[in-house]
């Protein structure tokens, strides 16, 4: 009943914590061991943060609980030739996770992994009519929670595979998009379900290589929100996976690179173009599925991103491990949807971290980490005809802290 009790202590503070924007909206890694690493962790397994990464990893994890956090730091700003320049003012996010793992048997693993999957949010001040025509402060405010049950198999001395039914939970609230008839109704709720595979096989004591597939989130529709997003207020989480390889180069060191996937035009109301409003007969088109909140309606423009992540552990002794990475994404945006980008500005591409791990008298493991994305910007001309070029502009750090030990 008591971990019962803190796993929905631990979801209920995520609930009003998620706010990332690295690899588009998804973050740069899951867990602060694999954050520290550039987000490489498909084919380790060193905690329980497999429901997140790849369920195959947590059979080889062994009993084992985690609990850490990071304060995340997105630093947003738009400007345009016609002299306007605004920063969103909400800078700092405290994002928590969790895991957990039980052996059943020695080749059979249940556990839980609870982690934010991403989001969006900007908040900047106006007075009066703001950038898009609506009233005062303008901004987004997207966070999703996932739950993830994992069991995970080990079929023999080599070779894993696992499976995480994904809960997933997301809030949403838009304001100051008056002008296009969304009055300011307050925070929206959706709830839905997923699923993640994942395989793992280490082919010698030096190479392990791991693969793991997301399916989309069919996420219940924003109903407050159907006149905004496509398809009457749907905002699925898109479908990913990636491969991986990790090395032990030497007995100190060890090396892993992650190739992942995310499939942005999964989600209607994330890939179609910002321009499809011009289709819709209210602003003279004649196609009404291309209507705000409609079937084809126009979305934020977000295109597939491809990432690359590579990171590398040197044990320093049997007490510290030293971390380091580099994690590399496509920028979702084009020019020509700028405008809209406004309120997702998730143009960020290169990812430097550090991290390491102390072994604790108790025999407990703390680890933090440390990311730095590089400033990025995206221009364009404006969406609704004025004759001026926009300009939207990301930079991020984010510090993370976790303790875990074998049980």
């Amino acid at each position: 009943m008591r971990k019962t009790q803190l796993l929905i202590a631990l979801a209920a503070v995520g609930f009003a914590g998620s706010a990332f924007a690295t690899n588009g909206y998804f973050s740069h890694g899951y867990g602060i061991k694999a954050k520290g690493m550039g987000g490489a962790a498909t084919a380790m397994a060193h905690d329980t943060f497999g429901g997140a990464n790849n369920p195959a990893s947590m059979v080889w994890v062994g009993d084992r609980i985690d609990f850490g956090a990071d304060l995340f730091s997105p630093r947003r700003e738009f400007s345009s030739t016609a002299g306007i320049s605004v920063k969103s003012d909400s800078n700092y996010f405290v994002i928590p996770e969790f895991g957990y793992n039980r052996m059943l048997r020695p080749n059979l693993s249940l556990g839980v992994t609870v982690y934010g999957n991403g989001g969006m949010n900007t908040d900047y001040s106006f007075s009066g009519v703001n950038y898009l025509g609506g009233n005062g402060d303008l901004g987004v405010d997207l966070i999703q929670l996932v739950i993830a049950p994992t069991l995970s198999y080990k079929m023999n001395e080599q070779h894993s595979v696992g499976i995480s039914p994904l809960l997933g939970y997301q809030r949403f609230r838009a304001e100051g998009l008056q002008g296009f008839g969304v009055v300011n109704p307050g925070h929206d709720d959706s709830t839905g379900l997923g699923v993640r595979l994942g395989w793992m096989g280490r082919f010698s004591d030096a190479i392990t290589v791991g693969a793991s597939y997301a399916s989309k989130m069919r996420m219940s529709k924003l109903d407050k929100y159907d006149g905004l997003f496509a398809e009457q207020g749907d905002f699925d989480i898109p479908s990913n996976w990636s491969i991986g390889v990790g090395l032990q180069a030497s007995p100190r060191i060890k090396v892993a690179l992650d190739y992942q996937r995310i499939n942005y035009s999964d989600v209607k109301s994330i890939k179609n173009a910002s321009a499809n409003i011009f289709n819709c007969p209210f602003f003279g088109g004649a196609d009404p599925t291309q209507c705000l909140g409609r079937a084809n309606g126009p979305g934020f423009g977000w295109d597939d991103v491809d990432v690359w992540k590579l990171g590398a552990e040197y044990q320093y002794n049997n007490k510290l491990s030293l971390r380091a990475g580099v994690n590399h994404g496509d920028n979702p945006i084009s020019g020509t949807d700028v405008t809209f980008n406004i309120l997702a500005p998730g143009v960020v591409k290169t990812h430097l971290t550090l991290g390491f791990t102390y072994v604790t008298a108790g025999g407990g493991e703390l680890t933090m980490s440390y990311m730095h994305a590089f400033s990025h910007d995206v221009s364009g001309d404006n969406l609704l005809g004025a004759p001026v070029r926009e300009k939207i502009k990301m930079y991020q750090d984010a510090i993370g802290i976790a303790y875990g030990w074998q049980m």
